[in-house]
């Protein structure tokens, strides 16, 4: 069945984990874009419409990632007809919480749903994927968990190669996004071309002990190897204002550990229950208060969900 209109949401994504560049992710409760589709008679896909972006993002759906996934939709689906997206931006862009993968799996979804669903979730993922190659590479650290939901281990980009993680008990996490653009492109940029063989071992125990803690909901050995990163932050925390010092705040008000999410330069800690998180988040914002940097910050969950169908109309 087909409809006329139809709108998806899908949530903010923690890529990474610290020590596991481009293999692992999480979706967040909060916050998410949303995507609106409606049918067209005329083929291919139109962008009428971004709101919250500030006027930075192209209307060109041939370069938009919401645009160039609802295209590779409907090819999937195998349809002349077109349609017209209305993108909601509540993700800041170049931020490290998924933005421009948000924005593809919403469209997908979104278009999927206005044709009567006729993909499944896993059928989805490539769409996804081909939005999120036009601007950060085609990986699935951040489509997974947006996708699919939860905590996810990736090893590839087809859902075969997607494992659930199971999700630990009690975990919160304190966010803060400074207002520093930190694209993708730059953040690729900056990292080392290779590694000592002995930083690779190092490395390599610290994502299995994550992987291992993960699966006994030990929380405070998840933090400490997500803190035990040997390759990637050490290139990247000239791109984080304050890195460090907020890892020290955050342990100072409770939280068990902090990290880069994604590309940063948003800074995500570890909490083991709400008051902690939220007191965190605070000082963490006081202080890029003082040093005159503006931030946003959140306390969130894990959501299990990831995307999902709105309204369908």
């Amino acid at each position: 069945m087909m409809n006329t209109s139809a709108e998806a949401f899908a949530p903010a994504t923690m890529a990474n984990l610290g020590v596991g560049f481009d293999i692992l992710g999480l979706a967040l409760h909060e916050p998410g874009d949303i995507v609106r589709a409606e049918m067209c008679d005329q083929p291919g896909v139109q962008i009428v419409d971004i709101e919250g972006d500030g006027g930075q993002l192209t209307r060109d759906p041939q370069k938009n990632t919401a645009g160039i996934a609802a295209a590779s939709t409907l090819e999937l689906i195998g349809t002349s007809k077109g349609v017209r997206l209305t993108i909601r931006k509540n993700l800041p862009l170049a931020s490290g919480l998924g933005s421009s993968s948000a924005s593809a799996v919403a469209a997908a979804v979104a278009v999927n749903a206005l044709f009567g669903s006729p993909l499944s979730d896993k059928q989805l993922l490539s769409p996804s994927l081909d939005g999120e190659a036009a601007v950060s590479g085609r990986h699935a650290d951040n489509v997974a968990p947006c996708l699919f939901g939860g905590l996810t281990l990736v090893t590839g980009i087809d859902a075969d190669h997607i494992r659930a993680l199971p999700i630990p008990d009690s975990l919160y996490l304190a966010l803060v996004t400074p207002d520093v653009a930190v694209p993708t492109a730059m953040a690729r940029a900056v990292l080392p071309p290779t590694i000592p063989l002995k930083t690779m071992v190092l490395q390599t125990a610290y994502v299995a002990q994550l992987v291992d803690a993960i699966y006994r909901g030990d929380l405070a050995t998840m933090a400490h190897a997500m803190e035990g990163d040997q390759v990637i932050e050490p290139a990247r925390a000239h791109l984080m204002p304050l890195l460090f010092e907020m890892r020290q705040i955050s342990h100072e008000n409770g939280a068990l550990g902090l990290v880069i999410s994604g590309a940063g330069p948003t800074l995500c800690a570890l909490c083991n229950n709400i008051e902690t998180a939220e007191k965190v988040a605070l000082a963490m914002r006081l202080r890029y208060d003082a040093a005159d940097i503006p931030s946003v910050t959140r306390c969130t969950g894990i959501s299990t969900t990831g995307a999902r169908v709105l309204q369908v109309t």
